[in-house]
């Protein structure tokens, strides 16, 4: 069955705070191989002119990760997760995460298409801290494969 595309524009609750570690950007920086000095030393984070360490522009997946699943797990969507595929994912900041902010995410349904038979669902997470400044925007959008007549 078709996702309901009257659930563009709903926007769901802001999750819980997520601190944000010098560890778990040193971890993240790691994983990813990058060893930008302003990962890990926050001394030549500062150089830079930020207060701390700061992570890697991809980083922002861990949070809005957490918030994504307020929507993929929505019942009344209907999404079957089991058929999801990443189609594309895109991040604009207003300034880098640092270690130290508490970022909150409020995700909102942006569009539902119907893409030969697929569905296209667009995501829209609003990254801030619980201080209501803004960090980033991450644009995500996943595909849920249609079903073969031959699948059981």
């Amino acid at each position: 069955m078709p996702l309901d595309a009257k659930f563009i524009g709903r926007t769901y609750p802001p999750t819980e705070p997520y601190e944000v570690g010098r560890e778990k950007i040193r971890e993240f920086a790691a994983a990813i191989g990058d060893p930008d000095p302003a990962y890990n030393d926050p001394e030549a984070a500062k150089a830079l002119g930020h207060p701390d360490v700061i992570a890697p522009p991809t980083f922002a997946i861990v949070v809005t990760m957490r918030a994504a699943d307020q929507v993929v797990y929505d019942p009344e969507l209907g999404l079957d997760y089991s058929r999801v595929v990443h189609r594309d994912q895109k991040f604009t900041y207003t300034r880098p995460v640092r270690a130290g902010d508490r970022l909150t995410v409020v995700t909102t349904v942006d569009d539902i298409k119907s893409l030969a038979g697929n569905d296209v669902l667009t995501t829209r997470a609003e990254v801030r801290t619980v201080e209501g400044e803004h960090v980033v925007t991450a644009l995500s959008s996943l595909v849920a494969r249609a079903a073969g007549e031959s699948e059981s």
